[in-house]
């Protein structure tokens, strides 16, 4: 953990200044714990998944075109590079296996 993640602690309350655990925090995970959590219905679980997802970034439609091929090509040259090591090592192993 470094200072200023520390520091973040202390502001928040979690983290006492010599670095410890502060009781009050300490105290209110013991009470989390201790409480059964309770359990979202189907249908509230659903809005909130479609509140979450409002809230993405969404692509445009040229962004995804363009971030599609990108990928796509990214893709033919890797499966071309890893076809022609296999087959360049293929080819010198039973070169190696004929003698």
């Amino acid at each position: 953990m470094n200072r200023e993640q520390k520091r973040l602690m202390q502001r928040q309350g979690q983290m006492n200044p010599d670095g410890t655990p502060s009781a009050r925090r300490a105290q209110a995970v013991q009470q989390r714990s201790r409480q059964p959590r309770k359990r979202a219905s189907l249908g509230q679980f659903f809005r909130e998944v479609r509140e979450e997802l409002r809230q993405v970034s969404w692509p445009t439609r040229p962004e995804l075109i363009n971030y599609t091929s990108i990928t796509l090509f990214v893709l033919l040259i890797m499966i071309g590079l890893i076809f022609g090591l296999n087959f360049g090592f293929g080819k010198v192993v039973t070169f190696l296996f004929q003698r």
